[in-house]
């Protein structure tokens, strides 16, 4: 059987590396490069890798000319020119991250409808304010709710069963029709208004794409219940920025939880602002730093998958999650 050398390129899929060649054939070759490739003998291993796992390649970097199968450990790609990868090189990403992703949305609702937290604060200093018989203790219930599911891939179809499993009616909105039976509606995205206004949690999971950037903009918002949340575990951009800001300092939607953001840190800037907004003075937002899929069964599962479509590649066998050529 031949082998491979395999490289793990930068930061981020250093973090998939722990306990990787107890996956893999132990006569493949396996280098950990920095992201910069500055080190010595850096670009000439990634020049001469058969396999790459990482979430970059552009025109400042050397080209990775044997590589056949260029693996993402995440389900975003948009940080790899396709352009530049080798004739006959593959292209495959992972998930693994709806199960994770899926508890975050889970945990995010129930918070609001049963105040752990603040029943435990008040205890402590001797209040009983949500004691069971008093009027003012009422709370409502997730299961009563109605969830709106924005996209429906690997993250919503996870949320759906969980959703159904507290009770809640579920909508859709995806590109096309969704022919599922736990699904109570189904709309199209020309129907996103009424889509928004369909639901009291609007979950978005898309990916960013030309197409969807800024989706759910100022109209869309306004679609939405007076007291309906939203929550963008996909990309940040999907919702517009300034729209967002506005629907939820002018109050006319109920609330935010927001894991994917505008702005990141970077190699020069360790720590920033999630935004040129000042969404941090928002008593009415949850904000999470792309913590939701961030888990050990991911990366687990991630790994599995690498590892799966490199043996797959190793005997000739069709690879899943292709994602490149699109033709495959």
């Amino acid at each position: 059987m031949k082998t491979a050398k395999i490289v793990f390129h930068g930061e981020n899929a250093a973090n998939f590396r722990q306990g990787f060649e107890a996956l893999v054939d132990p006569r493949h070759q396996i280098v950990d490069l920095s992201d910069t490739l500055a080190g010595a003998g850096e670009r000439e291993h990634y020049e001469s890798a058969d396999v790459i796992v990482g979430i970059k390649l552009n025109r400042e970097m050397p080209v990775p000319r044997r590589a056949s199968l260029f693996h993402a450990p995440s389900a975003g790609t948009d940080a790899i020119d396709t352009a530049l990868l080798p004739p006959g090189a593959v292209l495959c990403n992972c998930f693994g991250h709806e199960h994770a992703i899926a508890e975050y949305v889970m945990a995010a609702l129930l918070q609001r409808h049963v105040p752990l937290a603040q029943a435990d604060a008040d205890l402590r200093q001797q209040r009983w304010t949500y004691w069971a018989g008093r009027p003012t203790a009422l709370r409502s219930e997730l299961g009563a709710q109605t969830m709106g599911l924005l996209g429906f891939g690997h993250i919503s179809q996870a949320i759906l069963a969980r959703a159904k499993a507290f009770g809640m009616r579920v909508t859709v909105a995806n590109r096309s029709p969704v022919q599922d039976a736990r699904v109570d509606r189904s709309f199209t995205l020309d129907q996103l208004p009424a889509f928004m206004a369909s639901a009291d949690a609007i979950v978005v999971s898309l990916p960013l794409t030309a197409q969807t950037t800024g989706i759910v903009g100022a109209e869309a918002l306004a679609a939405m219940r007076p007291d309906a949340v939203i929550l963008n575990v996909g990309r940040g951009p999907v919702i517009d920025e300034q729209a967002l800001y506005d629907a939820l300092a002018q109050r006319r939607i109920g609330g935010a939880v927001i894991d994917t953001w505008y702005r990141y840190p970077t190699p020069e800037q360790a720590e920033c602002a999630p935004s040129q907004l000042d969404f941090e003075s928002l008593p009415n937002l949850l904000m999470t730093p792309h913590m939701s899929g961030w888990t050990a069964g991911t990366v687990r599962r991630r790994q599995e998958t690498m590892a799966d479509n490199i043996q797959r590649w190793i005997e000739g066998r069709p690879l899943a999650n292709v994602l490149w050529p699109t033709s495959r």
